[in-house]
């Protein structure tokens, strides 16, 4: 069966020696950041990941959300947890204490959600798009929706969710069609209909929040025309909203999420910051919902490496090649197979790393966060704009590639559903794909990113590598893991240098580059984790077992020995230009490819 549990000491490794969380968050103003406090915070949320949702999943997988009368009804058991969730303050670990938050860092919150997803990835999405629909609302919405909202959703008793898709303008929302015309009353009439909108419906609350994109009358074409709005399922008097869940999506995997298209009959909204000014409203809870994506995908990785690393234990097929492991067996573990170590070391390794950039990314974010130096702002800005589509792609291609990893070590039976781990694989596929595709990260940071500041963000990531390519050198045992991962920073280096000249041939270089380029930087950045990690391990703290910090160096040798070579291919592809991908001779416009 699928496997989870909490992975509480390379969760409490990460943070305390890794990262050294506490010394930093101290430092940058934060009250109680003591380790003491975030193993237990930790703990908790391991309780409630392994034993009140990943028991959740297979069931409500089956189940599924579905349309009634009265709206969306949830799966069974998803009324208990979600009241747990709530009870238990979860919702608002993160939340800021103005409004009932606990006001805790964003790292710590961002371990906690990664417990979540790889528990139950159906039941995140509720949490995470409430938490990004809170920070939208907090930053550019009127104190009066402010306090009318943020307390309830800040503790779960409301949700939110956010209206973008409709069926003719997904990636490209300067189309849509969905209009709202003031009421005089300082409220808005919203009609339309929007699609593929997660969590838009459900009976765990009495009321929840659509933030949705719209056109006013007046406005001009385009995305500058496109405004945001406030539109709940219950009114401050108590009424129903005009608006209605027209169907659930069919879809692939995460079953128990409803996915919904809604319609939008003249439902009452309330203006979320300026007029015609939507959409960088709206980036405040994207560009928070692509790091919690990427964390999803990190999570169903973490499920994936440890379902995949059990059964591998436990199945008997064959003999190692140099000979019997278990000889009083009928036959040895497959895990003494060269192949299948491979495929459950790389899920491994993936995870671990993305779970690393990740909360490093947030605990950059949580220095700015109290802090008044504009210097310590601009610094974190950076990082965040820098590593956001990376942890957004990287997260949820290397979490699906961790699940087809693990239902190939499971053969036949990672295929058949008796076994849980085919759910991963249907679940975590759509990660890839929502908040802005894989592809659409990598044009992102192609086009946007490496100009950023005049080239800033690069030229401290590029630092921060040197830096941790000096650190392995400095220690005996990960020395060797040094020369590998040097050679991939110059060869990150002299491809985007490659990619600025090409660019000013030809925009179509970028574009065709665009996704090996930020595979490439994902397999340099997961390297960097690694060699911070592995520079930690080898530092020996106390209070871990030693095989563990063993495992730690060996882990990251096998990234840099096995998987960080990959970069060298992408060079390759990158280096090739575009003209093998654009020639009109490939028949693609004419189906003349097909013959």
């Amino acid at each position: 069966m699928a496997a989870y549990r909490a992975p509480l000491t390379t969760l409490r490794f990460l943070l305390n020696e890794v990262l050294d969380a506490p010394a930093t968050l101290t430092a940058a103003g934060w009250e109680d950041a003591s380790a003491e406090l975030f193993d237990d915070v930790l703990a908790q949320a391991g309780r409630v990941a392994g034993e009140v949702l990943f028991p959740l999943n297979g069931p409500g997988d089956a189940e599924g959300a579905r349309v009634e009368p009265a709206g969306v009804r949830m799966p069974a058991g998803f009324h208990d947890a979600y009241r747990a969730w709530v009870d238990g303050g979860w919702n608002g670990l993160g939340g800021d204490p103005a409004y009932g938050g606990q006001g805790m860092p964003a790292v710590l919150d961002t371990l906690v959600m990664e417990m979540v997803s790889g528990a139950n990835l159906a039941f995140s999405i509720l949490p995470g798009l409430t938490q990004g629909a809170i920070r939208a609302i907090a930053a550019h919405a009127s104190d009066d929706l402010k306090s009318r909202y943020l307390p309830s959703m800040i503790s779960g008793r409301w949700t939110g969710a956010m209206a973008l898709t409709e069926p003719h303008a997904g990636t490209d929302l300067g189309i849509l069609r969905t209009k709202a015309e003031a009421a005089g009353d300082g409220s808005y009439r919203v009609t339309g209909q929007k699609m593929f909108i997660s969590a838009a419906d459900h009976d765990l609350t009495d009321n929840l929040v659509h933030l949705v994109l719209a056109r006013l009358p007046d406005a001009p074409p385009g995305t500058r025309g496109i405004s945001l709005f406030l539109v709940p399922k219950v009114l401050p008097d108590g009424a129903r909203n005009a608006w209605s869940v027209l169907s659930v999506e069919h879809k692939m995997g995460l079953h128990a999420s409803p996915t919904c298209v809604v319609a939008y009959d003249g439902a009452t909204g309330w203006m979320v910051g300026e007029p015609h000014r939507g959409l960088p409203a709206m980036f405040t809870m994207m560009n928070h919902e692509r790091l919690f994506v990427g964390i999803q995908g990190i999570g169903v990785g973490e499920c994936a490496a440890q379902s995949a690393a059990a059964y591998a234990r436990d199945r008997l097929q064959g003999r190692a090649p140099d000979g019997p492991r278990a000889p009083d067996k009928p036959a040895d573990p497959i895990v003494s197979h060269p192949d299948v170590r491979r495929m459950v070391l790389t899920a491994r390794a993936l995870t671990d790393a993305g779970r690393a950039l990740a909360a490093w990314t947030a605990l950059r974010m949580d220095r700015a966060h109290h802090s008044a130096d504009p210097a310590v702002r601009e610094e974190a800005e950076d990082w965040a704009a820098l590593l956001t589509p990376i942890v957004k792609a990287a997260g949820t291609d290397f979490g699906f590639d961790a699940a087809v990893l693990a239902q190939q070590v499971m053969g036949g039976h990672g295929y058949v559903r008796d076994w849980g781990v085919e759910q991963l694989v249907r679940d975590v596929r759509v990660t890839q794909i929502y908040e802005g595709t894989n592809g659409v990260q990598a044009l992102d940071l192609v086009q946007r990113k490496f100009a950023m500041a005049g080239g800033r963000p690069l030229r401290r990531l590029y630092a921060a590598l040197d830096e941790a390519v000096a650190a392995l050198e400095s220690h005996p045992d990960t020395a060797d893991l040094a020369s590998p991962l040097a050679d991939a920073v110059q060869r990150l280096r002299a491809t985007v240098a490659w990619l600025g000249e090409a660019a000013g041939r030809s925009p179509l270089e970028p574009a065709a580059a665009a996704t090996d380029t930020l595979r490439l930087f994902a397999l340099v950045t997961y390297g960097w984790m690694w060699a911070l990690t592995a520079t930690a391990a080898a530092r020996r703290p106390a209070g871990y077992d030693p095989a563990y910090l063993a495992s730690r160096v060996a882990l990251g040798r096998f990234f840099m020995h096995r998987l960080l070579p990959d970069v060298l291919a992408l060079e390759a592809r990158i280096r090739a230009g575009h003209a093998s991908v654009t020639a009109a001779e490939l028949g693609l416009e004419d189906e003349s490819i097909i013959g």
